[in-house]
Parts: C-alpha cells; structure tokens; sequence
C-alpha cells in the first residue's frame, strides 16, 4: 500500500509543480504552447524525480515521505543511472497501457512484458532489476548482513 501511496504522492507532486509553472506561460501564449510546454515540464520533472533523485537519495520525492527506499537487486545496493532512466521509461510508457490491455480482453493480459529467461515472476518484481523495499526493512537487513560478517 505503501508503493501505491508513494506513486500517488509522485503524481500529485509533480502535477502541482508543473500547474504552478505553466500558469505564467498561459497568459503568455497560446493553447498548444501551454500544452506543449506542459509535457515537457512534466516530464523533465518526472525524470528528475524517478531518476535523479532516486540516485541522490535512493528515493523519489512520494517514496521519501512514506518511507520507502528503491534498492538494486539482490545486493541490495544503490541502483545505477541506467537502471532508474530504464525502470522510468517502464514507467512512463508501458504501465499507463495496462488499463487499455485489461479492456481488451484475457488474451491480451498475458502476464505483462517478456521476460529474460530463468527470471522467475514474483509479485513486486521490477523489470529494471529493482525493487522497493520499507527504509526500515533495509536498516534490519544490512544490520543481519553487518551481524553474519562480524
């Protein structure tokens, strides 16, 4: 619930950023420059939160206030730039289908994208290699693994 919350607080963030800057550029132009401008803003903003923040601090904005971190798999180490842009783009571009899939009917839902063969489908997995855990989740593992190393 707490990944859905985060996506959620994301969105809204974003939003709210991008309202606040267009704004001043609608009464400056017309329609399709606002708009225009609109989709870039979001998604410069969109990249800068999913990618260049989760790098700075191994969270987006929404995840950071709900206390989620975005960890590498299966170290558990801090994910990569080109990790985050592609776990982004998935984001971006193939997530927003799923309703469209669902409409179309079962044959159309059949599991989501391929996958890299013998890559088990678990529940939360993240096709960038990536996965989102509770911060204090990860305080408990890395004081096991401290523990086992001692």
């Amino acid at each position: 619930m707490r990944r859905y919350l985060a996506v959620g607080l994301d969105a809204y963030l974003c939003l709210l950023a991008v309202g606040l800057l267009v704004r001043s550029c609608l009464a400056s132009g017309g329609t399709g420059r606002a708009i225009a401008l609109l989709v870039v803003q979001l998604t410069v903003l969109s990249f800068a939160n999913q990618v260049l923040l989760t790098m700075a601090v191994r969270a987006s904005a929404g995840k950071l206030i709900m206390g989620v971190r975005v960890i590498r798999l299966p170290d558990a180490g801090r994910p990569g730039f080109r990790r985050l842009v592609l776990r982004w783009l998935y984001g971006l571009l193939w997530l927003p289908l799923q309703p469209w899939r669902r409409l179309r009917g079962p044959a159309a839902a059949d599991g989501g994208p391929e996958r890299p063969a013998g890559r088990p489908a678990e529940p939360y997995e993240d096709l960038a290699g990536v996965r989102q855990v509770r911060r204090s989740d990860l305080r408990s593992y890395r004081a096991a693994v401290r523990g086992r190393t001692d």
